[in-house]
């Protein structure tokens, strides 16, 4: 079991993976997260499943990671996990219109997004690497 001063580390390495498996996944395989919003949209069951798991996987963050206001990415890593669960509610409560305002945002331009979340994952695998 991790010692409660690395687990601000561990959840931003792994946050840091999931970024950038995401990204080189979309920069693999061009249009996928288009493809991946619209289906969303479109499937009840789908954006129920993906809500709930959203909201979970963001109270689980914000719950286990201990909160230390003299630590920087301990508030960071509270703060994720709050947004996390904040936009599971949302996708559960605002569904379809929530996933458009996303899709919208995301536009056309999937490989600067893509990049910009490789840079993220590499920046926070490397804070985290550094904080062990």
């Amino acid at each position: 079991m991790a010692d409660t001063s690395d687990i601000s580390a561990w959840i931003t390495l792994f946050i840091g993976l999931y970024s950038l498996g995401a990204a080189v996944g979309e920069l693999r395989s061009p249009g996928s997260w288009a493809a991946m919003l619209e289906g969303f949209e479109e499937n009840e069951g789908l954006r129920f499943l993906t809500g709930i798991v959203t909201l979970s996987l963001g109270a689980a963050i914000y719950l286990v990671n201990p909160w230390n206001p003299e630590d920087w990415l301990s508030v960071i890593v509270s703060l994720i996990g709050g947004g996390m669960a904040l936009e599971g509610f949302a996708i559960l409560a605002f569904g379809r219109a929530f996933l458009h305002f996303a899709n919208s945002l995301i536009g056309g331009n999937n490989r600067g997004w893509a990049i910009l979340s490789g840079i993220l994952g590499v920046a926070l695998i490397c804070v985290a690497l550094l904080r062990f």
